[in-house]
């Protein structure tokens, strides 16, 4: 797979409804042969050996997950798995809920051209949905400063060290 580094999100991506309403988004591209289909690359990520460890974690929470499921869900076949379930489709695109309504993931794949070479251009992205709260109540995972929602630091930090070990596991 080639280098994966970050990517200003699309404009047209399932993602930017939640980078237009002040949630955390990000954008990660990696580009490979041309020719790869977007049903190839969710079944492809959702069946990596990276994601089968994080398959054994959900089990902790009742949510398993084979990769049958897996090549349903790249089908699509299926609506729900693991701990998501799917917010929108589009050919190209997948955008998954989990199952706390906290977070999305966001799979795309197009063609590019990148240094005059065709490619397909893989694009991979998260979401953390604000949670508005009032100020009193300390117990939420957002607060409200001014009026903005605000991300859990812990969270982001979570967020921030998982990506750090996909794209580690990726290049390597």
């Amino acid at each position: 797979m080639g280098r994966v580094r970050p990517y200003p999100l699309p404009a047209h991506a399932l993602l930017t409804r939640y980078s237009d309403k002040g949630g955390y988004t990000d954008c990660f591209v990696a580009d490979v042969a041309p020719g790869v289909s977007h049903a190839d690359y969710v079944a492809a990520f959702y069946t990596s050996w990276l994601f089968k460890l994080e398959r054994v974690v959900l089990l902790l929470v009742a949510k398993p997950s084979t990769d049958e499921q897996a090549m349903q869900l790249a089908r699509g076949q299926r609506e729900r798995f693991a701990a998501w379930s799917v917010e929108a489709r589009e050919p190209d695109q997948l955008l998954v809920c989990d199952y706390q309504g906290k977070t999305r993931s966001w799979l795309m794949c197009q063609p590019a051209v990148e240094d005059g070479t065709a490619v397909t251009r893989l694009y991979f992205g998260t979401a953390i949905v604000p949670v508005v709260v009032n100020a009193r109540d300390r117990a939420g995972p957002t607060l409200k400063r001014n009026g903005e929602p605000l991300i859990n630091p812990v969270l982001l930090q979570v967020l921030s060290t998982n990506f750090r070990l996909e794209l580690e596991a990726e290049e390597v």
